[in-house]
């Protein structure tokens, strides 16, 4: 549902708690998001406003959120007009989404006098706007002109309400004044259209919900008057609550207003929204960083595919070198039956095959003698070509195997800090040094906000603890350093996974096989095979895994391992 009118309402009237409470802070976490701190009641406040175009809402927020070390400008501006005013109330405009905050403000003669602030929540064109005492706009946190407005958003101008062409539903007297608006496109268009069409304030989706709510079919007059009155009801009682709409997958995905039935909390829709949209965004700047993060890898492993495909047509070419030694060979032998004759080809005996005739081929602009001496430098050099080419292969196919191990661990990656650790991995890696941007530099320390530490996941299994290695550089960590010698090391066979490692607390005796079975279920459970059957999964001792050296984050080479087929 769209934080539409009718929740902008029910928030305001919540908001009211607000009212005589003094502002102490101010900050701008964002371009779209101002946080203001407010004290009264004895209490703490912080008032969020976000003018995103898909999230745009004020409500208080319990959740704290980086600010940058330099405010930006809107910022201080409203710091300088705001800091130590009083807001003395919160209204709207019917259910038109523009929410005014009355404040009262010492001037520099300490005088006291009254500034706006106004909060338009209308979608892409959702704005913050500070007013002086004449209703002049002082500054907007974003500006418009005449030219891409009906109305201009500028400092210095005074300040206009949006214009509307729906009507106000909360004008509207009686059911006989609701019917005559809405029946001429009644054989047209879905109720929940037409209502949403024709008055301010009110979304489809809040519409349709309760429309199927209270199994309305039709648009005879029975049901018109249902859903009138029930609009009426929620738009005209404080005793509202928000509805979680869930998926399959017991995900909120979506949340509508309702009638409450239970005991309302102060400001139980504030918080509400606070933890939908906290989760949103956090969920929303996950996939954006994650999706970047993917998109350069991916575009790293296109171009190593393609380096590999030119190794592969050098590597095709070097065949050939034996063949040419061979021609050199036969033609110097030859030389004498020839008399200095340049030809385009000649059949000579091969020695080297029962002294059946092969096939030479020429360049007639030189002499056979020269001929020969072309053909050994041709296998000269594609004998050094094959020692450079054979290691550039080899090298490419780690490059390769590390890459979808990346790709793996992005996959398989569930917030922020996950694709941070694996942003850092690869910020040290030089395969990506030219390709990493300064923006993503930027954002990657913007979104640190905590030292990146040792943290995997971990499982208990008949009393012993298993740990998960989360990304590359924590399964060398777990590997290599936090495991034991004895402790028992655990991998899918040829197949992108974790590290996991069981710790046998210095137990002397055999660890059971039903153990190691579910110690490698969980090692295939966090791989790529998760989805298959009888995936093989190798496990030694730790002492029997060691990293190579220069070998990149995560990759080892082990030996006295035995394999078990689980499925995860």
């Amino acid at each position: 549902m769209a934080f539409d009118g009718i929740v902008a309402k029910s928030i305001v009237n919540e908001l009211k708690i607000l009212e005589d409470c003094k502002i102490d802070k101010i900050y701008e976490p964002n371009k779209n998001t101002i946080v203001i701190g407010l004290y009264g009641n004895k209490t703490n406040y912080a008032l969020n406003i976000c003018i995103d175009s898909s999230n745009y809402r004020i409500n208080l927020t319990t959740h704290n959120k980086i600010n940058p070390n330099i405010a930006p400008n809107f910022c201080m501006l409203l710091r300088k007009h705001l800091i130590g005013s009083y807001l003395k109330n919160i209204e709207m405009k019917g259910l038109e989404r523009v929410i005014i905050i009355n404040l009262e403000v010492l001037n520099e003669f300490n005088e006291i006098i009254n500034k706006k602030l106004v909060i338009e929540l209308m979608g892409k064109h959702s704005n913050i706007i500070l007013l002086d005492e004449n209703e002049t706009i002082i500054d907007s946190i974003k500006h418009s002109s005449i030219s891409s407005s009906y109305r201009d958003i500028l400092p210095n101008k005074k300040y206009e309400l949006p214009k509307s062409d729906k009507l106000d539903f909360l004008s509207i007297s009686s059911f006989y004044e609701f019917y005559n608006i809405i029946k001429s496109d009644l054989q047209e268009k879905t109720l929940d259209k037409i209502i949403s069409d024709k008055f301010n304030g009110i979304s489809t989706s809040f519409i349709n919900f309760h429309i199927n709510n209270l199994n309305i079919n039709s648009g005879n007059t029975q049901d018109l008057k249902k859903i009138f009155n029930y609009i009426t009801e929620i738009i005209n009682t404080d005793n509202l609550r928000l509805i979680a709409l869930k998926d399959n997958n017991n995900i909120i995905k979506d949340y509508v207003l309702d009638l409450s039935k239970e005991t309302k909390d102060t400001l139980s829709l504030n918080f509400f929204l606070d933890d939908y949209y906290f989760s949103k965004e956090n969920d929303e700047d996950f996939k954006s960083y994650r999706n970047s993060i993917l998109k350069l890898i991916l575009d790293t492993l296109k171009k190593y595919n393609k380096r590999l495909e030119n190794i592969c047509i050098k590597l095709s070419e070097c065949e050939k070198m034996d063949k040419y030694k061979l021609y050199g060979e036969l033609l110097t032998s030859n030389l004498y039956k020839f008399n200095g004759q340049n030809l385009n080809s000649v059949s000579i005996e091969n020695y080297y095959d029962n002294n059946n005739l092969i096939d030479i081929p020429l360049d007639k602009k030189y002499t056979i003698n020269i001929n020969a001496k072309n053909y050994f430098k041709k296998y000269n050099k594609l004998k050094n070509a094959l020692e450079i080419v054979s290691k550039q292969k080899q090298e490419t196919l780690s490059d390769l195997n590390y890459l979808e191990s990346i790709v793996y661990e992005l996959e398989n990656s569930s917030s922020i800090e996950d694709v941070q650790d694996i942003f850092e991995e690869i910020s040290e890696n030089d395969l990506f040094k030219k390709d990493l941007s300064k923006k993503q530099k930027n954002k990657s320390k913007k979104q640190k906000s905590k030292v990146t530490s040792f943290n995997p996941i971990v499982y208990e299994v008949e009393g012993f603890k298993v740990y998960v290695g989360r990304n590359n550089k924590e399964n060398d960590m777990l590997t290599l350093k936090f495991a034991d010698k004895n402790d028992i090391w655990f991998h899918t066979k040829d197949i992108h996974g974790s590290h996991v490692i069981l710790k046998i607390n210095n137990i002397k005796d055999n660890i059971p096989d039903s153990i190691l079975y579910k110690c490698a279920q969980i090692a295939a459970h966090h791989s790529k095979g998760k989805d298959s059957y009888n995936v093989p999964v190798d496990y030694c001792k730790v002492q029997y895994v060691k990293k190579p050296n220069k070998a990149k984050p995560g990759m080892v080479i082990y030996s006295t391992n035995k394999t078990l087929y689980v499925n995860s």
